[in-house]
């Protein structure tokens, strides 16, 4: 795949998930399911299954679990020409341990990964000077100082170059306090031409909590677009002159959350890049976040842009 075909370009730590068979604690479970999970190669798989050229790119351990990533997100048709074998350092891992409530617990083995290696000079300048939108995410940001200086240090280069900046805060807890994090993420929102935050995270990164102060909030920092994630009651978008709420899609059965505000941030992108409205970027990103959540996995349940179309009834999807 040619540099010059290349839409989005975004790049993080992606780590081999195992999911068990059955609820309850991990010490009773016996049986995993082996997949992928990392929210920016969620973006990539989301946006390659809706018809887009789009790149990763990371640092993998030399082992079988990075070879596996690898083969995985190149499947979907993902160009990782980009991405950096470590020799020196394993692949993370992550567990899931599921219960009767929809989010499950989250065990990772990413001390010291591959990916918490990846720094600035694992970057190639002219790979992201030649897209139409880069895609980032404080998880990058957070798992360690040399990712962080690569995440701002690639901005830096999409930003001389006219490349679109996309951010989603994806606050993770687990890997820094929130003073740590406020402290990088809205640094890092003011560098955003569309930025993807939670109600909960704008609560946590502003000290706010009334939606539309925190869009206005967000807008004075820099970002042209907004596109604040509600759940599963859909969004608010917002372009700096008016905001809009976009109904979210009722889902009957819910399997897996995770990876469900990816969807979003891909749907948006993809409706975005398509010419559409902000409105209608919106209704795209609710729909892609909804369909995500009806199959177990954090990319599985993306669709096809023409599963979408159908599942958001703007085609007939005919059966048989």
């Amino acid at each position: 795949m040619g540099q010059k075909e290349l839409e989005i370009i975004t790049f993080g730590e992606s780590m081999v998930l195992f999911s068990p068979d059955a609820k309850g604690p991990l010490r009773h479970i016996h049986h995993f399911m082996k997949s992928v999970a990392g929210a920016e190669s969620n973006v990539a798989i989301a946006l390659a299954r809706l018809g887009h050229k789009v790149g990763w790119f990371s640092r993998l351990g030399d082992d079988e679990f990075g070879r596996y990533i690898e083969f995985m997100i190149r499947g979907e048709g993902i160009d990782v020409s980009r991405v950096k074998k470590d020799g020196d350092h394993q692949t993370g891992l992550l567990f899931k341990e599921l219960f009767e409530h929809v989010n499950p617990n989250v065990y990772y083995y990413r001390k010291q990964s591959a990916a918490s290696y990846l720094n600035a000079k694992d970057l190639d300048a002219e790979y992201i000077k030649k897209c139409k939108i880069l895609h980032v995410t404080g998880i990058t940001a957070a798992i360690s100082k040399s990712a962080r200086e690569a995440v701002f240090e690639a901005i830096k280069i999409a930003k001389e170059s006219g490349v679109l900046v996309s951010f989603d805060p994806n606050i993770r807890l687990k890997l820094w306090t929130i003073e740590e994090a406020r402290e990088t993420l809205l640094k890092l929102c003011s560098l955003a031409d569309i930025l993807f935050p939670g109600k909960e995270e704008g609560e946590l990164l502003l000290n706010e909590n009334y939606t539309d102060a925190i869009i206005e909030r967000f807008h004075d920092m820099g970002p042209k677009i907004i596109a604040l994630k509600l759940g599963k009651e859909g969004c608010i978008v917002s372009d700096g002159t008016s905001k809009t709420w976009v109904k979210g899609y009722s889902v009957d059965h819910i399997e897996d959350t995770v990876g469900a505000g990816d969807g979003f941030a891909a749907g948006f992108l993809s409706s975005y890049l398509k010419g559409h409205d902000v409105v209608t970027c919106g209704d795209y990103a609710n729909g892609v976040g909804a369909m995500a959540t009806l199959v177990r996995g954090d990319s599985e349940g993306f669709p096809t842009l023409e599963q979408l179309l159908a599942f958001t009834n703007k085609i007939k999807h005919i059966e048989r």
